[in-house]
């Protein structure tokens, strides 16, 4: 049976982008987003917040960094991936996170947050998804 992995997400980043580059140079950006769930329960109003972690790659890893900041509003749009590895003393751990195929930018809010430095391009689509694991 196919599967289908596609995750889009409306969120608010929780700090600043963090911008490195592969040992190949490829430019690697790591995003906290908070996507928040409004519901009713009873006559109460209650939210939920989830915290995703999110990995963007190639030019558009490069605008996050330079464009986005703590607050930000942004959509991606990418696929779930799980990561494993070994910790030095042999305990086993893993991690879910999102690899963004896209990002798109929000407008900045007119009362004061979500965001900083100057306007960006509104959407990068580069696509641009490596095998490799940073």
């Amino acid at each position: 049976m196919a599967g289908f992995n596609k995750v889009i997400l409306i969120g608010n980043l929780t700090r600043n982008p963090e911008l490195r580059y592969t040992p190949n140079g490829t430019p690697v950006a790591s995003l906290g987003l908070a996507v928040s769930r409004r519901y009713k329960q009873a006559e109460e109003l209650k939210e939920e917040v989830c915290f995703v972690d999110i990995v963007v790659f190639g030019k558009q890893a490069e605008h996050c960094g330079q464009y986005l900041s703590k607050g930000s509003g942004v959509i991606v749009d990418g696929r779930l991936q799980q990561r494993r590895w070994e910790t030095e003393d042999g305990q086993k751990r893993s991690k879910h996170e999102v690899v963004a195929q896209t990002v798109t930018f929000m407008p900045k809010r007119q009362d004061g947050g979500g965001g900083g430095g100057t306007e960006p391009p509104a959407h990068d689509d580069a696509g641009f998804e490596p095998d490799e694991h940073v």
